[in-house]
């Protein structure tokens, strides 16, 4: 079982959709207790930074998913919900984040050259840049994914799985570090490369 945590911010049913195609049973949820009785969870997120702490911080879920990284149980943050896993973020303040993971959530804007739009929105091509990453093992050479985001993770060495090239910037696309793995672009928007992802997910181990 899946736990997707519906915390009011994200389209969490496209995501269930994917989950279900793939035959995986899945749950959205914002109950604790069904998030600790999952197998695994999946930390979705549109939209801005700060507001979703706070959404995290009301329903009292932030001391949950601690409990499931300290765990070992295996976590993934999409879009949004991958840049929370990071320390903090510079969106509308600074912000706190989870972390999870070492790192900052940075504007694009201010890092790309003139001419570039943003936010970064469609297709884009995911290149591995360390070996044997677990989510990647069905995906083939450099699929392509999608993306829709104004901001992105800096320094996030320590994690970094796979990026993909905008104006320059070797944009963090994949991260992971033990239990814990995220992606800024929305696999459930990715075809059959982003399922192949979601399913990856649904082996990893403990």
């Amino acid at each position: 079982m899946i736990a997707v945590v519906d915390y009011g911010v994200g389209n969490l049913f496209s995501l269930a959709g994917s989950l279900s195609v793939l035959g995986l049973e899945s749950i959205v949820t914002s109950d604790p207790a069904q998030i600790e009785a999952a197998d695994r969870v999946i930390l979705p997120g549109v939209g801005a930074f700060g507001d979703a702490v706070d959404k995290l911080r009301s329903l009292n879920l932030i001391p949950v998913l601690n409990r499931q990284v300290e765990n070992g149980k295996p976590l993934m943050g999409i879009c949004l919900g991958m840049q929370l896993l990071f320390e903090k973020s510079y969106e509308f303040g600074v912000h706190a984040g989870l972390g999870f993971l070492k790192g900052e959530i940075c504007p694009l804007a201010e890092d790309l050259p003139a001419g570039f739009k943003v936010p970064q929105m469609g297709w884009n091509r995911l290149i591995a840049v360390r070996e044997n990453e677990p989510l990647l093992r069905y995906a083939g050479e450099k699929p392509y994914v999608y993306y829709v985001h104004s901001f992105y993770a800096k320094g996030c060495e320590d994690s970094l799985s796979a990026v993909s090239e905008y104006g320059g910037l070797a944009v963090p696309g994949l991260v992971h570090k033990n239990n814990v793995f995220g992606a800024q672009f929305h696999p459930e928007k990715s075809g059959e490369a982003g399922l192949s992802m979601l399913r990856a997910f649904a082996e990893v181990t403990a």
